[in-house]
């Protein structure tokens, strides 16, 4: 329980600084989700991503609208399914995206201090064995 004591306020933390550097990075939250998840995996589909990120998909619909808006993100035919389409990134949105990362890695390295390459494993271990825990929660039942 003191991990997911934790874990809720250091993310809600993180998620408003993202979003006081917004203006600034010229990128919502919800659309820097969609371009580091597209970043990271390629293109997908709308509710591929929505799993992914255990959001709805009316609101990774949303943030890909505002993506494509400005030019970050395009549809493009999906050989697995005529109807719906793949979203990738385009050239300014693979800029955009690392530009931003680049940015919040520059942050983020700096609470390392003393913690050890196996500190820093040992967590992401522990936090992916509880996100898999949550697996089956679903998020959109439409």
């Amino acid at each position: 329980m003191e991990v997911f004591d934790l874990v809720g306020p250091l993310y809600r933390r993180v998620q408003r600084k993202v979003e006081q550097d917004a203006p600034r990075q010229g990128l919502s939250v919800g659309v820097r989700a969609v371009l580091d998840l597209l970043r990271e995996h390629g293109p997908m589909t709308v509710p591929q991503m929505g799993r992914a990120q255990s959001l709805s998909r009316q609101f990774v619909q949303r943030m890909v609208n505002d993506a494509a808006a400005d030019g970050l993100v395009e549809g493009i035919p999906n050989p697995a399914h005529q109807r719906s389409l793949l979203i990738r990134l385009t050239d300014p949105g693979l800029a955009a995206i690392g530009a931003v990362t680049a940015r919040e890695h520059a942050l983020l390295r700096q609470v390392g201090g003393d913690l050890t390459d196996a500190e820093v494993t040992a967590c992401v271990k522990v936090l992916s064995r509880m996100l898999d825990l949550f697996d089956d929660v679903e998020v959109d039942a439409n």
